[in-house]
């Protein structure tokens, strides 16, 4: 069958001249069966030539000169689009800041940028109040920023949600050599480091330097020291009330994070703060013989102290206690005068300046108990989400704004808006501060500080506020005359169940 259907061809007629090979025959003279046409004459104008074109022609001619032109038009854009899909457009890493400014990272992004043309820094200064719902629910919808900021804390909470690629760009014995031993502690999560510190904080003894020298005192170095001074500090009216504190200690509803302050007193003390109501027996704590070793109870017993009426019982003056209940917050009392000792981490010093800035006071290391030489660290440190396209590049950037350059030139620029900047989170730089008259002493403490689930005022629901509510529970029935042991037995089942919430229990 014929494929496309062409037509058979017609048989052609003969030609009417002869065929025959020439030299075989002879031929006639060919004698055409047309007229000649008559001569031309010179002065006669030729005949005219017949116009055979189409009548249309020029608006074909328009026709293909725009056919032409859409032609070139279409080439034109194809070809710039395909130029702009070979191009690759820069990539965003959104980032979550807190408490920094835009302004504050704009000269070290603006510098990124520039080296790395290939990336764009996307940052945002967001709200504390509102932060932790609002991380946890974008991570939890696989959506979120790539870069953002957690409490040290916060690490077996949100782990699932962590890039566990931080060594891909950070080798981790140089990890541990750049930061302070507290990483070591808190920013791991299945093995592998998850964060990267910018800051270093924690807790500092801040004194009122006047009334320390109305009655001749020096600061403190030990625990036993420090409740001398809070009985010869202590000033009452004649009724009895305390119109000048010693120190903030003893209560839950009005001192400032009196969850730190007990977690640091448990861990000095050598107390479990995974089963604060453990005990040991005589012979394995240095016990007397027939007796028990609770250390977590002794700490527990000691923090209350300072409320009670044998809290100067033995000294000279004061009799009574050096810190109430009814007295106001321990952050306003200090900044007001009528508070001698005060603990609270470096930002505390903004509030107390904003509030009284002619107070003059000065800020020193945690007492420690005789020959220990252990702190308290709580800081916010920066971590990739594992949701992130672009783990790698922003872990490249974290580690670009953890360098010790990089760290200098925020805090200079921190320094600018305030009063300093934010301590710095490398060992190699702790000697740029050591002698700042406020960030000095959280410096000196960085090495030997330790963290743990009671760090305050990180406005969170996570593990901080579940552990913390249990010890909350032991102080107040002990301050309300309840039995410290049964207060302990009964805060170390919640401890346990957050714990194993949280994956951590052994």
């Amino acid at each position: 069958m014929d494929q496309f259907n062409i037509p058979p061809s017609q048989p052609q007629s003969s030609p009417t001249l002869s065929q025959e090979k020439p030299g075989l025959f002879p031929q006639a003279p060919f004698t055409s069966p047309f007229p000649s046409p008559a001569p031309l004459s010179p002065f006669s104008a030729p005949p005219p030539v017949a116009n055979n074109r189409p009548k249309n022609s020029k608006k074909i001619l328009i026709g293909l000169a725009i056919l032409v032109l859409l032609a070139g038009l279409a080439l034109l854009i194809i070809s710039l689009f395909f130029k702009k899909s070979l191009v690759k457009e820069p990539t965003t890493l959104n980032y979550w800041g807190l408490f920094e400014p835009a302004s504050v990272f704009q000269q070290v992004i603006d510098d990124y940028e520039k080296t790395h043309p290939k990336i764009k820094i996307n940052y945002t200064q967001e709200d504390l109040k509102y932060y932790q719902p609002r991380l946890i629910s974008a991570l939890g919808r696989g959506e979120g920023p790539d870069i953002f900021r957690i409490h040290q804390s916060w690490v077996p909470a949100v782990g699932d949600y962590l890039s566990l690629t931080l060594s891909s760009v950070y080798d981790q014995t140089n990890f541990e050599k750049d930061f302070y031993p507290s990483v070591k502690d808190s920013l791991k999560y299945k093995g592998q480091y998850v964060a990267i510190p910018l800051e270093f904080d924690g807790l500092a003894l801040f004194y009122n330097e006047d009334l320390f020298k109305a009655v001749g005192l020096t600061p403190p170095k030990t625990w036993r020291e420090l409740k001398k001074a809070a009985c010869e500090l202590t000033v009452k009216d004649e009724q009895g009330k305390i119109r000048t504190a010693g120190i903030a200690l003893g209560t839950t509803s009005n001192v400032d994070h009196w969850p730190d302050i007990l977690g640091l007193m448990m861990l000095q003390n050598g107390a479990n703060l995974a089963n604060p109501a453990f005990c040991t027996k005589e012979g394995e704590g240095g016990a007397t013989p027939g007796g028990e070793v609770c250390l977590g109870k002794d700490s527990l017993v000691f923090y209350t102290f300072f409320t009670t009426d044998q809290a100067c019982e033995g000294e000279t003056v004061n009799p009574g206690s050096v810190w109430s209940s009814s007295l106001p917050a321990s952050t306003y009392s200090f900044s007001t005068g009528s508070l001698a000792m005060y603990f609270g981490p470096s930002w505390r010093i903004f509030d107390i300046k904003a509030a009284n800035p002619n107070l003059n006071f000065k800020v020193v290391p945690v007492p420690q108990l005789e020959g220990g030489n252990i702190a308290w660290s709580s800081y916010w440190v920066e971590t990739v989400s594992k949701n992130s396209k672009y783990q790698k590049e922003s872990w490249e950037f974290l580690k670009y704004l953890s360098s010790s350059e990089v760290l200098q030139k925020l805090y200079k620029t921190e320094s600018n808006l305030r009063l300093f900047g934010e301590p710095y989170s490398r060992v190699e730089l702790s000697s740029l501060l050591k002698d700042q008259p406020y960030v000095g002493s959280f410096i000196e403490q960085a090495p030997i500080a330790q963290n743990w689930y009671l760090s305050s005022n990180t406005n969170d629901d996570l593990i901080n506020k579940q552990m913390i509510k249990y010890y909350e529970d032991a102080v107040n029935a002990v301050n309300n005359g309840g039995d410290p042991t049964s207060a302990l037995s009964t805060a170390s089942l919640g401890v346990i169940q957050v714990l194993k919430q949280y994956g951590l229990s052994k």
